[in-house]
């Protein structure tokens, strides 16, 4: 296992699964300069921590996005690493996706899940479900173990 402050491998059901804590990072917004797609031949003219993210978004079969629900979307810091991606557009590993949110009240996901079905369909990547906890279900033995189930069930 390879473990720093925004990056853990671990391996779990014959799975090898990068975690990057895109919180943790500095990543900063899409300039819209189109460098990426002008000189830069899929790269970034921008030199930050998405650097860490990109090869593992090219090399995955599945993405699993988690979030907090901050003020009725994902957090700023996840949006900008989704925002990013434009740089290479689809992965073309990429087949699946997931969604784990939570959120301290109830009703406040919407944005975050219509923002990621939204990006799954334009790039044709087959959703595998959300989940999401709000309210007192965040502190929820029970809640959690479906969670847990979810999340070994992708």
């Amino acid at each position: 296992m390879i473990r720093n402050i925004d990056h853990m491998v671990i391996t779990t059901a014959g799975h090898e699964v990068d975690i990057l804590h895109v919180g943790k990072m500095k990543i900063a917004g899409c300039l819209g300069c189109e460098y990426c797609h002008t000189k830069g031949e899929g790269k970034c003219i921008q030199k930050d921590d998405m650097q860490k993210i990109i090869p593992a978004y090219l090399d995955s079969d599945m993405i699993v996005f988690a979030t907090p629900i901050y003020y009725f979307d994902m957090t700023a810091q996840l949006s900008a690493a989704i925002q990013r991606v434009y740089c290479i557009g689809k992965p073309a590993k990429t087949t699946k996706a997931a969604m784990l949110i939570s959120s301290g009240s109830p009703g406040t996901g919407e944005g975050a899940i219509t923002s990621y079905k939204n990006m799954l369909a334009y790039m044709g990547i087959e959703d595998m479900g959300v989940c999401a906890l709000a309210g007192a279900d965040c502190k929820s033995e029970e809640k959690l173990a479906e969670i847990r189930a979810f999340a070994k069930g992708l």
